[in-house]
């Protein structure tokens, strides 16, 4: 039913095919991923050429001066990738005067890393050459791209944030004439990026790290208080190999991204709804949402006060059952009225921005990759000559608490949001998915996957279906026009303050799925309704 049921659409959003399927959150970059395809290459190949171009025709969310993670399940195996992004080595709490300098400008600037991972994904798992996975991005950086009424309502909201920079670094790349926001529908063209690709794909991604680009960075950073050195980049970011936190829903395995990943926040939801009898989510009733809102809020107060050391975190023994009974202990303390609501419970990050992609070859292979530079366009600020823009990671560290991990202290790593995750039937990759929308990752995969396996929706279906998400003070944000005045008058009967969203937000996320269908023969692939995206096979 949840495969049968699938429909295309004319524009390209929901596609299937029967050699493989790319979703992504643009066109020419999901164009790019099946190029490789047609090349020989397989899900590897097609995930780091569809990233590449996404960083040039998706620049507000992703790049080169960003960060990347992945989970793959390549010849059977199940791993996944950390490419965290690490502070300088001149990083600390008293580098920054105040809150701006962590989000915008050149002090906010963390070790870029997504090349780093793409490179060795490329070498350690890819059939293509390094040269041909950039070819694709090269091409659109030096011909253009349409710039689409998202990016152009983006590049207006940001603005300001643009134009405060001193400097103005960023707006001469990204604003027209360095001034004015570009329209729908007009050309963007990057030569210097171009230029910078062009000469990454004849030396390598080492030569970000060491080579002239390198020395650019380092001068660039010099000369306007930056904290990144020409030493930081030297070390090249290391790529970390993870086992997969591993889960179930109702018969599914479930396999998603360890700490620094925010996997177990997906798997304690979907452990919370486990508890409850599936016909409690059949129906879009009050009572439903009433449990979604409050499984939400829950799982988002674990993961706000449950910062997971990475390289400690598989010493929990028998994890999937203490996260079980977890769960069952959240649930009675929903039936039994309890509420956290209002507590401080440390740093309100959560209005970061990335993008997501996922891969599904004919061998069986799949990728799932999320990539990002923080908030909406990064720190705003691009160094002369190359083109891309820095991420802003800074200002997702916490502070002010030196024994929290995710503290700012030079060489960490930011807390992090990204949620890469397979869904497996009979032991074989069945759906791959992932969102951006930093805090809304989890909550939004969660309604996503629940939709599919208790309400049996297809793909096409569950992913244009509307919304909520739960933050921890009690505020429930969601799509407000999309739902049934009953809906809403019980959700604030339960005490909770509803913060209006438009239909199909963009703070809703954006999910990319990807699925082998077991019932039917061949792929079938969504792209998020609320981005730019599309999903192709060839």
């Amino acid at each position: 039913m949840i495969e049968e049921s699938f429909s295309n659409s004319q524009d390209g959003k929901c596609s299937s095919s029967n050699k493989g399927m790319v979703v992504t959150a643009f066109p020419d970059a999901t164009q790019a991923g099946t190029d490789m395809f047609s090349l020989g290459g397989n899900a590897v190949d097609a995930a780091c050429a569809a990233a590449l171009a996404l960083g040039v025709c998706e620049p507000q969310g992703s790049g080169i001066g960003g960060q990347s993670v992945a989970i793959l399940h390549l010849n059977g195996r199940t791993v996944t990738i950390d490419g965290s992004t690490k502070a300088p080595s001149l990083a600390h709490t008293s580098s920054f005067k105040n809150e701006t300098e962590r989000k915008r400008g050149y002090k906010a600037t963390t070790i870029p890393s997504t090349l780093a991972v793409l490179g060795y994904l490329n070498e350690k798992y890819g059939k293509l050459s390094w040269k041909t996975i950039v070819q694709p991005a090269l091409n659109i950086a030096s011909s253009g791209f349409r710039i689409t009424k998202l990016q152009s309502f983006l590049l207006k909201r940001e603005l300001e944030n643009f134009l405060q920079v001193q400097t103005q670094s960023g707006a001469k790349y990204f604003l027209k004439k360095g001034k004015i926001p570009f329209e729908p529908g007009e050309l963007f063209i990057q030569p210097d990026l171009a230029a910078t690709l062009s000469e990454i794909a004849i030396h390598g991604y080492q030569s970000m790290y060491t080579g002239e680009i390198a020395s650019m960075i380092d001068a660039d950073m010099r000369k306007h208080g930056g904290l990144l050195r020409k030493e930081d980049l030297a070390m090249i970011p290391e790529v970390i190999e993870r086992e997969p936190i591993l889960g179930t829903y109702r018969g599914h395995t479930i396999k998603s991204l360890p700490p620094p990943g925010s996997g177990e926040t997906l798997l304690l939801i979907l452990a919370m709804m486990e508890v409850l009898p599936p016909e409690v989510f059949h129906k879009d009733s009050p009572e439903k949402y009433k449990w979604r809102a409050e499984i939400l809020h829950k799982a988002f107060v674990f993961y706000r006060q449950n910062p997971r050391n990475p390289n400690t975190f598989h010493q929990i023994d028998e994890f999937e059952k203490k996260l079980r009974e977890h769960a069952s202990r959240l649930i009675s303390s929903i039936q039994a009225g309890e509420r956290l609501l209002g507590k401080s419970i440390g740093a309100e990050q959560g209005k970061g921005e990335t993008t997501h992609l996922s891969v599904m070859d004919r061998e069986g292979n799949s990728v799932g990759l999320t990539q990002s530079l923080n908030l909406v366009y990064g720190a705003k600020v691009s160094t002369e000559g190359l083109g891309f823009l820095y991420n802003n990671y800074i200002e997702a560290f916490q502070y002010g608490k030196p024994g929290h991990y995710y503290n700012l202290r030079p060489g960490g790593i930011p807390w992090p949001c990204a949620t890469p995750t397979i869904v497996f039937k009979n032991d074989m990759p069945w759906l791959v998915l992932g969102s951006p929308g930093s805090q809304r990752i989890f909550s939004s995969m969660a309604q996503f996957l629940s939709l599919i396996i208790d309400q049996k929706m297809s793909i096409d279906k569950a992913i244009v279906h509307p919304r909520i998400h739960a933050e921890h003070n009690g505020e429930l944000s969601l799509e407000i026009d999309r739902f049934e005045p009953s809906v809403i008058e019980s959700l604030e009967k339960k005490g909770y303050r509803i913060k209006a969203r438009e239909p199909y937000s963009f703070y809703m996320g954006g999910i990319h799925a990807a699925m082998k269908c077991q019932s039917v023969n061949g792929f079938q692939g969504a792209a998020d309704i609320r981005r730019d995206g599309t999903a192709m096979g060839n």
